[in-house]
Formats: structure tokens, C-alpha cells, sequence
């Protein structure tokens, strides 16, 4: 799993899904159930990580002097 940092988001979730589909299949030892829900956790803070680092940035604005700032969009209720 050494490699999963080099992982693309859309890759991270392609392996995700073979792991879950393996799992829902029910005819997995246990011990290979373990060690695919654990790949599968790795995988998904992974992808969380992504996001998370891909939003950061989506909520930076650059002004007119090159400075970087935060913003949010009110949501109206």
C-alpha cells in the first residue's frame, strides 16, 4: 500500500468499488474480508484526504494584489 499516496482520486475509487463488490459478494474468508476492509479504509480516508485538500483550495480567492484570501458563500435558508 506504499504506492496508494501516487493513487488518483478517480483510481483510489475504482479500487474502493472492486472492494466492496468483492465483500458484497459474501464468499470471502474472513481473515481475506479483514484484510480488504482495511485496504478499503485506506482507500477511503485517501479519497477523503483528496477532497477535503481539493475544497481547501476551491475556497481561496486571489485578489487584485496577488494576496490569497478565504471565502463562503451564504447559503440562503
Amino acid at each position: 500500500m506504499a504506492n496508494e499516496k501516487n493513487l488518483t482520486f478517480e483510481d483510489a475509487m475504482n479500487k474502493l468499488e472492486q472492494i466492496v463488490d468483492r465483500l458484497e459478494e459474501g464468499d470471502v474468508p474472513l481473515e481475506e474480508a479483514i484484510a480488504y476492509y482495511k485496504e478499503g479504509m485506506e482507500l477511503s480516508k485517501l479519497c477523503h484526504d483528496k477532497l477535503k485538500s481539493v475544497e481547501e483550495q476551491l475556497t481561496q480567492i486571489i485578489t487584485e494584489d496577488g494576496r490569497t484570501e478565504s471565502f463562503s458563500i451564504e447559503e440562503e435558508e
